[in-house]
């Protein structure tokens, strides 16, 4: 099998069947794909063509790929896929649902259709920003939300953290482990505990009040936060926690819904449920990487690809084992069927 990729290319489908079909083609799908193709199982993925770590110079803290620009990661792993018979097809899935033999259909966005015995759905999650002009158009670059993804890179330099919740303080905290210049502005956060005032100012993390209202650039550069008041603070790094909402959309009409996700009992988010193998509610249904571990990192969602991958791999060879045992087993009935049906007559000629 051969990948197919491009706009449009997904028409072509035209409701063929695979033992499985992935959702996603980030670093969990590709993953599991490459496990269920490495496998010789009949596989196909679906991706939309838009990763959600685009924006970034590099992929970090992946052992063997430490800084490869993430469209070069991408473009590995479909290579990979496809060299070992998977099939890659562009194109947006928007329903998935059960059909009466227990296989699935999948619906794209263009109408397409395509069915599968198993379900592998990887489709990570949208990072909701606070409302502050100019923080979307610089995600990814100089304005960050994860310190083992960007900490090194603005390591030393003036980083300012936008407090939006319960878990500013921990963030601050965490981030002053690379630069020794930290602020922290409260923003839209209650006020702080006298604990964690204490925290912070045994860190040496500088504490802003008042409402951030936008970014300053200087070229084309982040240079500060400006406050409500008039004020701008120097940074040359903006941190904030984004609202993570799993991208579930595709399962719901097999009931799926997406749950709250929480971090030391605050809710960050959502994601949709699932075991460690990656095994939903839903017989034959698995999900992996982000959009069921809101903190998974690249190299952890492509783990959970492969631990997923191998767990429907499993699945599916027990259910063949089944039928086979069942098929042997009728087999077996009637040839004693057949053996008793003739054993009279084979008496009656002295057999």
């Amino acid at each position: 099998m051969s990948e197919r990729t491009g706009q449009g290319r997904a028409a072509a489908l035209g409701g063929r069947r695979y033992e499985v079909v992935v959702v996603g083609g980030g670093a969990a799908g590709l993953s599991g794909a490459l496990t269920l193709a490495r496998a010789r199982r009949s596989v196909l993925v679906i991706d939309s063509g838009s990763p959600r770590n685009a924006p970034a110079e590099g992929v970090h803290t992946y052992l063997g790929h430490e800084g490869l620009p993430p469209a070069e990661l991408l473009a590995t792993g479909r290579r990979e896929v496809t060299g070992y018979g998977g099939e890659i097809v562009e194109g947006v899935a928007v329903s998935a649902e059960r059909l009466a033999d227990g296989d699935f259909r999948v619906v794209l966005e263009d109408g397409s259709s395509v069915e599968a015995a198993r379900l592998l759905v990887t489709t990570g999650l949208v990072d909701e920003l606070p409302d502050v002009p100019g923080l979307a158009e610089r995600w990814g670059r100089e304005v960050l939300h994860c310190p083992y993804c960007h900490g090194w890179e603005v390591r030393d330099q003036a980083v300012g953290v936008v407090a939006t919740g319960p878990l500013a303080v921990h963030q601050a905290l965490m981030w002053r482990q690379w630069s020794g210049e930290v602020t922290l502005f409260r923003h839209t956060a209650s006020r702080f505990t006298a604990e964690e005032y204490e925290q912070l100012a045994a860190r040496d993390v500088t504490v802003v009040d008042g409402k951030v209202t936008g970014l300053e650039v200087t070229g084309d550069r982040l240079t500060g936060v400006t406050l409500a008041d008039g004020r701008t603070v120097p940074c040359r790094a903006v941190v904030t926690a984004a609202r993570l909402t799993a991208r579930g959309g595709v399962l719901a009409g097999l009931g799926l819904e997406p749950v709250d996700a929480e971090m030391a009992g605050h809710v960050i988010g959502s994601r949709i449920d699932a075991d460690p193998a990656g095994a939903t509610g839903v017989p034959g249904v698995w999900a992996a990487g982000n959009v069921t571990s809101l903190t998974d990192t690249v190299i952890a969602a492509a783990a959970a690809g492969v631990r997923a991958g191998a767990a429907i791999n499993a699945d599916l060879t027990a259910e063949a084992t089944r039928r086979a045992v069942a098929a042997r087993r009728a087999s077996s009935a009637a040839a004693e069927h057949e053996v008793a049906e003739r054993a009279p007559g084979d008496l009656r000629h002295g057999r």
